[in-house]
């Protein structure tokens, strides 16, 4: 009888951290990327930053499911969101492209991590159900991330282009239906 309430405990606690875990495989996956791209591994780490975003969409879904969401899980998810999403692409695209443009490259990309910053901080302390204010970071930094496989087909200074322009859209204060 004790071994099966402790089972049941233990299931229960695993149940109740599950989309926290999930948080954490989404920046662990988003710390690969940065590894791999510190190592010049661009394709590599750019499938990390995709499979994050997997993981990122998982936790969420799990939270809501098995009803587990709390302030925590929601900070936490943030902090991890900020690390994928934000650094990872931005870093991405500065070793392959952004470098070149010197100082004005390094700029850019800072700015991009300091308005998914204010981003993830304006959706953490604001109530909106069923709506987004600005773009959500995870969305920028996709596009950020698949903006790198156009490396070579568009020309170089429209990646500054682009990278301000997802930098201001995630701080602007239109609405996006959550989907």
């Amino acid at each position: 009888m004790f071994i099966l309430q402790q089972l049941d405990h233990t299931i229960k606690r695993i149940r109740s951290q599950a989309a926290n875990l999930l948080t954490i495989v989404n920046l662990s996956l988003g710390a690969f990327a940065i590894i791999f791209i510190l190592q010049g591994e661009l394709y590599t780490s750019l499938l990390f930053i995709c499979l994050a975003a997997v993981f990122d969409r998982f936790d969420g879904i799990v939270a809501r499911r098995l009803n587990i969401t709390s302030d925590i899980g929601k900070q936490l998810d943030s902090l991890c969101d900020l690390i994928s999403f934000g650094v990872a692409p931005s870093l991405l695209l500065y070793s392959a492209i952004l470098a070149e443009f010197g100082t004005a490259g390094a700029i850019f990309t800072i700015i991009f991590i300091a308005c998914g910053a204010i981003r993830l901080a304006r959706f953490n302390v604001s109530e909106h159900h069923g709506y987004f204010v600005g773009l959500p970071i995870t969305a920028g930094g996709c596009i950020l991330t698949v903006s790198f496989l156009f490396i070579g087909v568009i020309p170089n200074p429209v990646f500054m282009f682009i990278i301000i322009i997802l930098s201001i859209l995630m701080i602007s204060t239109f609405k996006v239906k959550k989907v």
